[in-house]
């Protein structure tokens, strides 16, 4: 279960203003993801803004199915990835370079400059996918702006919603979380110089908040000592928690899209297949019987497949 403090999001409003936010804070259910992931120290806080990013944004989006953030470069860390559902149900992985792991033990924690999120993954796009139980996939491309990840979210938001965002994202390797503003279009302030004397008055406030006043204080404190000059209210917590999606009906989908032949090709190389997951490290196995099950055909004495 989670504790008191942690493993939730709060969604809030400023009454009297066209400004809302969006808290995290995570624990028990960023450690589980972290468990999974075999990487140096240095990089989980990484991992970590991305898990308290999604589970942010999971709630704003307001919608039924997955919410996918992932950076894919040709940097030292080319992929980087985390999942939300509308179930509060997170996970994450990050993928390093081959060649760094090859020898089967982690690299040196110095060869990777955090500085920006740019100088880990080189080259490359942030994208955002929305997958609704019902519509259609959407997919949004995020540059990577600035040098975090909140930076290249906050851009994106303006850019294609229109909306001024702001972002701040915190992670060690115990607790990540975070905190999000946006202006609304004008309905309950109209006056233009009053909109952004709060939207620049509640930034201010926002830049002032820590880390460990995200890791320590219940959201309600920490959001009345942020912005007790304004009527925030504060909506009820939304629980998070680590739960993998990946299920061996996925797994025989996968198996599935490489088709017949192919698959009944890497049987007889392998002897079976196996799909390892992960995100969680649950392993799929299928056999000879599991292949003709899943295809509906025999491969004939001669490796043919009819």
């Amino acid at each position: 279960m989670s504790n008191t403090l942690h493993d939730k999001t709060h969604r809030f409003i400023f009454d009297n203003t066209d400004l809302r936010g969006q808290l995290v804070s995570l624990q028990e259910s960023y450690q589980k993801v972290l468990l999974q992931q075999q990487l140096p120290p240095v990089l989980l806080p990484v991992l970590g803004e991305f898990i308290a990013a999604v589970a942010l944004l999971s709630e704003v989006l307001k919608f039924e199915g997955i919410l996918t953030l992932q950076v894919r470069g040709d940097g030292l860390v080319p992929l980087i990835m985390a999942e939300a559902n509308d179930s509060g149900h997170v996970r994450g992985i990050m993928n390093l370079r081959p060649d760094l792991t090859e020898n089967g033990a982690l690299p040196d924690c110095t060869q990777f400059d955090i500085s920006s999120l740019k100088k880990l993954v080189g080259e490359g796009v942030l994208t955002m996918t929305v997958d609704p139980q019902q519509g259609e996939r959407y997919q949004g491309i995020v540059p990577l702006e600035g040098e975090s990840l909140g930076d290249s979210l906050a851009h994106y938001f303006e850019q294609s919603e229109q909306l001024p965002t702001r972002i701040w994202l915190f992670a060690n390797n115990k607790n990540c979380g975070g905190l999000m503003l946006q202006s609304l279009p004008a309905q309950k302030v109209k006056d233009h110089s009053e909109r952004e004397q709060q939207w620049n008055t509640t930034v201010q406030l926002a830049n002032t908040v820590t880390a460990d006043e995200l890791f320590q204080l219940a959201h309600e404190q920490l959001l009345y000592r942020l912005f007790n000059e304004f009527e925030c209210r504060v909506f009820p917590a939304r629980e998070i928690q680590f739960r993998c999606s990946c299920s061996r009906q996925r797994s025989e989908n996968a198996i599935a899209s490489l088709g017949k032949q192919e698959s009944f090709e890497l049987l007889q190389e392998k002897g079976k297949i196996g799909i390892d997951c992960q995100f969680c490290g649950k392993h799929y196995s299928f056999n000879k019987n599991d292949l003709e099950g899943l295809f509906g055909g025999k491969e004939g004495s001669n490796g043919a497949l009819h």
